[in-house]
């Protein structure tokens, strides 16, 4: 008897199933890779070269102090900003579904509009019970570390949080964190969820780092620079780890240890042809991944927890490998940005459909819409014919409330 084998599929297949999302991941790659050439050739910039002697001096020496760079960097811009991946996100639709809704009131013609929201394309998505159940522990029938202690710290639950700690296991962790943690106990509780040890290996692997920084010089080294400067750098909360989130930033686009997680996403690294021969491409920049406006505000936060930047770059390592890099890549995973997106969306459809009966009618756009608290008013424009107005609009008159209208 011969038995027949299993058909293997594809590699890409396997990363992303759906050729719809595939390709369009293809064209947004090739998107950006031609801004980069087209940045290189109008200012003359190298994509990598190596510092001569004196600039690898005089570069150790203002390690500390990245923001006072002498380079000018007014004429760099970023590749892309949040807005025209958002673009990319709502013109995306699937080739076999059609997303229309008809009225079948008139039997001679059928006519059709396309269905509310921004996202066309229809995922799996998770039901409001099973939502229930999955963010069980975030009911007001359990305790909520910030919300429910308004008198002062719950003693028995830092206590908890100390015992955590000493039992050093990562599950435990994970269970604590669900109902809230104090920031005095923040730093240690998260490093022990995430998994992240810091051991004198680290060290000498980030110092390894530093060294290739101080050694070469990248066009997204100018990428980051500027980045920084206009969101973390210009950010009234973040400007004081303006150097720090500069220096980690730097690390990480070194790292080619962020080439697995492309295993399991539908992004590919971008390659580059090495100058010496033509037929040999590397990756760049050597992690794979190309920043845009906003990315640091990714890490940003994290400094007001961890000041050694060792253990807060293997921190965000694992937080990037695990999540952040599903928020800018096409994908249908349930984690990706398109299922968040329409979870948003369909929710908000289905508990406060308000909006979208005012946003039908008028052709709405919000611009202040709260997720968390009261939601009885909201900053709202909306254009009508020709006319054109900004106001604040009752829209719900009931506290919004994530166990009365979200779950």
């Amino acid at each position: 008897l011969t038995f027949l084998t299993a058909p293997t599929h594809p590699p890409e297949h396997l990363k992303e199933p759906m050729s719809f999302i595939r390709n369009a991941q293809a064209r947004w790659e090739k998107r950006i890779l031609k801004s980069i050439n087209t940045m290189c050739t109008e200012k003359n910039i190298p994509l990598a070269r190596m510092r001569t002697i004196r600039e690898q001096a005089d570069f150790t020496q203002k390690w500390k102090d990245m923001t006072f760079s002498d380079e000018n960097m007014g004429d760099i811009r970023p590749v892309y900003a949040p807005k025209d991946f958002m673009e990319v996100l709502t013109s995306l639709s699937s080739p076999n579904y059609t997303s229309k809704i008809y009225d079948y009131s008139d039997v001679n013609e059928r006519s059709g509009t396309s269905v509310w929201g921004l996202i066309q394309v229809r995922l799996h998505l998770k039901t409001t019970q099973q939502l229930r159940v999955l963010f069980s522990n975030l009911s007001t029938h359990h305790f909520q570390t910030g919300a429910d202690d308004i008198e002062g710290p719950n003693p028995e639950w830092q206590r908890l949080g100390v015992k955590t700690v000493q039992l050093s296991y990562t599950p435990t962790a994970q269970r604590y964190l669900q109902q809230g943690c104090y920031p005095t106990q923040r730093g240690d509780i998260w490093l022990l969820a995430l998994g992240v040890n810091t051991s004198p290996l680290s060290y000498q692997y980030y110092n390894q780092l530093k060294a290739s920084v101080f050694k070469y010089e990248l066009l997204v080294d100018r990428l980051f620079l500027q980045d920084v400067r206009l969101t973390a750098g210009n950010h009234e909360a973040y400007f004081v780890f303006e150097d720090l989130v500069v220096q980690i930033l730097l690390c990480f686009s070194r790292d080619t240890q962020y080439l697995d997680h492309f295993r399991s996403t539908s992004a590919s690294p971008p390659h580059a042809y090495t100058r010496n021969n033509m037929d040999q491409t590397v990756v760049y920049p050597p992690n794979g991944i190309i920043p845009f406006h906003g990315f640091s505000l990714f890490l940003a936060p994290m400094c007001f927890i961890w000041s050694d930047p060792v253990v807060l770059y293997n921190v965000f390592k694992q937080l990037y490998t695990r999540y952040f890099f599903r928020l800018h890549s096409l994908s249908s995973h349930p984690e990706g940005i398109l299922s968040l997106c329409q979870q948003f969306e369909t929710m908000l459809q289905t508990h406060q459909h308000s909006y979208f009966t005012i946003s039908e009618k008028w052709d709405l756009t919000l611009s202040n819409m709260p997720l968390t608290g009261s939601c009885t008013h909201s900053q709202v424009i909306w254009r009508h014919r020709s006319c054109c107005y900004s106001g604040t609009v009752s829209l719900v008159t009931t506290p919004w409330r994530y166990s009365q209208c979200w779950l």
